[in-house]
Formats: structure tokens, C-alpha cells, sequence
């Protein structure tokens, strides 16, 4: 079975974890324990989120005066090219010394008119409290936005269209390899007017664009983990409840935060509805047990209406 595993940000840097390279090298290395069990098993390929690596990159490259801020798409490339160096190294210290992994840096399209570009939501960088948040607001002139009980950075997040390298994807994971790819969304890219491409300002949501890999790839299953157990309605409040399984249909008739749960929702619905596939979201550390159906929030065509785990 072909599995599309993508592994969000907070899962390789937890909330509010100091964001240095040992905490993200040890996160990636109980990661890629997980991702282990289904390489043995299937053919797995790996996606990942960047939100709190680009954010921080961020912060240290404004903190260098001599020379302009480097554009979010190069920040992007370069957080990719880390995160696919770490998991390269720890996964293949686990898995048979003949499989190979390589991670490809992925260029994605987007429209350079999308309507994401005048209304940002996508978090990056570390949490903040409120007054923190309103304070690098006025001294950055930074779009925030609540992150649970916080407060983050956000970003413009335009669509994913299509992945420039998806040929050569196919062709590696056709061959057996490992491959990293689609790292942070893929790093947005847009055709200008004659038609050469060029870097874009942005961070694609890696659930959207691991969910067009998914489909670019034929994945059998498309599973995307977090720093949560499954998707809840009304998450952080008294009256949260975690789902089990959903029928697409339903599922989308529900809320869910645009910046963080609402983008796996998403992602889930669509490739499930394009593929009549499932697609899966949990936690990290429940991986196998999320394949097996007995964690975290299945999506499924087979699914009648939604299912909701016992309080």
C-alpha cells in the first residue's frame, strides 16, 4: 500500500518547545521511529510542515542588518533542505542500509492572484502571549492571529495548483525510494508573464499540498499527524469532542480553525473525494494505530455520517 505520511511542523518542534537544532533533531528521531513501523510494512512517502522552523529563520535573518530580509520562499527552501537532512539521517540509521531515502525540494504553483495574498492565516514561528504578539504587530508590522490559547505570526497561504517536480516524484517512489518532498507546502512559486517562474512571498498549508501529492502519487491512504489526537469539534473549549470517523459530506459541514485544524479537514475531504480513498489525522506517536483505525479521526466514503469517540 502507497502512504502519504505528512508530518506537521508542531509534531517535529512542539508548542512552545525551545526551537533549537537538539529538540528538533530528538523530535525527528522519535518521528522517524514511527515512520519505520509503516516503511516496513508499505511504501511510504513523507511530507512535513515548516511553520515554526521559516518562523524562526525569520526572526534570526531580521535580526541581520547588513543586508535585506531574505523572501519567505528562500527561508522556506532552506528549512526544507534541514528538516529533509534530518530525516534522512535518523530514519535511515533505522531502516535496512539498502533502502534509500532522498528528499527532493519541491517547487509548487500557485496564482499569483490567489485571494490568500490580502488575508493571511497561515501561523509561522514560535507562540507568543497577547501582549508579546500586539507588540511585534507594531514594531513589525506583522499579521497575528489566535493559535489555540495563543498567539502566532501569520502569513499569506495561497492554494496549491500543481507540483513542478511531480514527474520525478513518481518516478523515485516508482523505484522504491523513500522520498521526502513537498516539505513546508513546497515552496510557492508562480509563472510571470512570460511564463519563467519566480520565488512568491508565502507559505503554502503542507496538508493542502501533501493532499495534492496524495493524489498526484495515487496514494492508497493519505495520513496527516499533528501535535493532537484526532480532530475535535470546538476544540479548547467544555464542550470539545473528539471525532473518530466522518464521512466527507459531514465532516465539512462542521467548523474547524482556518489556520491549523481546518487545512487537514480539508485535505482529508478532497482526497478522499477525488480518490474514494481514506485519508486519516492524529498524533504523532499513535501513527500505526491511526493505519489500523483505532485512533485518531478516520475519513472515509464508507463512513455514514460522523463518529464520535466516547468521553
Amino acid at each position: 500500500m502507497r502512504v502519504i505520511v505528512a508530518l506537521g511542523g508542531n509534531a517535529l518542534l512542539r508548542r512552545g518547545q525551545a526551537l533549537n537544532a537538539e529538540n528538533q533533531r530528538e523530535n525527528i528521531r522519535i518521528a522517524c521511529r514511527q515512520l519505520a513501523t509503516v516503511h516496513a510494512h508499505h511504501q511510504l512517502v513523507i511530507a512535513h510542515g515548516n511553520g515554526p522552523q521559516v518562523g524562526l529563520l525569520a526572526l534570526m535573518d531580521e535580526a541581520y542588518k547588513a543586508v535585506d530580509p531574505y523572501p519567505l520562499d528562500v527561508l522556506g527552501a532552506e528549512t526544507v533542505g534541514m528538516i529533509g537532512y534530518m530525516i534522512e539521517q535518523e530514519l535511515g540509521n533505522i531502516i535496512p542500509p539498502d533502502d534509500h531515502i532522498v528528499t527532493v525540494l519541491t517547487q509548487i504553483l500557485v496564482d499569483r492572484d490567489d485571494p490568500a495574498f490580502a488575508s493571511p492565516t497561515k501561523p509561522v514561528g514560535p507562540i507568543y502571549g497577547r501582549d508579546e504578539a500586539e507588540r511585534l504587530k507594531n514594531e513589525k508590522g506583522w499579521s497575528i492571529a489566535r493559535d489555540g490559547i495563543h498567539y502566532r505570526r501569520v502569513v499569506p497561504s495561497p492554494l496549491p495548483r500543481r507540483i513542478i517536480e511531480i514527474d520525478a516524484i513518481r518516478m523515485l517512489v516508482d523505484a522504491g525510494i523513500v522520498v521526502i518532498c513537498a516539505g513546508g507546502g513546497g515552496i510557492p512559486t508562480a509563472y510571470d508573464d512570460e511564463h519563467k517562474l519566480y520565488g512568491v512571498e508565502a507559505v503554502i498549508d503542507k496538508d493542502l499540498a501533501s493532499g495534492l501529492l496524495a493524489r498526484g502519487l495515487d496514494a492508497d491512504m493519505f495520513v496527516m499527524l499533528t501535535d493532537v489526537s484526532a480532530a475535535y469539534t470546538e476544540y479548547g473549549t467544555d464542550h470539545q469532542q473528539a471525532i473518530k470517523a466522518a464521512h466527507p459530506d459531514a465532516l465539512t459541514q462542521l467548523s474547524f480553525e482556518q489556520g491549523s485544524m481546518g487545512p487537514k479537514v480539508s485535505g482529508a475531504c478532497e482526497f478522499v473525494r477525488t480518490t474514494g480513498k481514506q485519508s486519516a489525522i492524529g498524533r504523532l506517536s499513535d501513527l500505526m494505530a491511526i493505519m489500523d483505525g483505532v485512533a485518531g479521526t478516520l475519513v472515509s466514503n464508507e463512513i455514514d455520517g460522523i463518529e464520535y469517540y466516547e468521553s
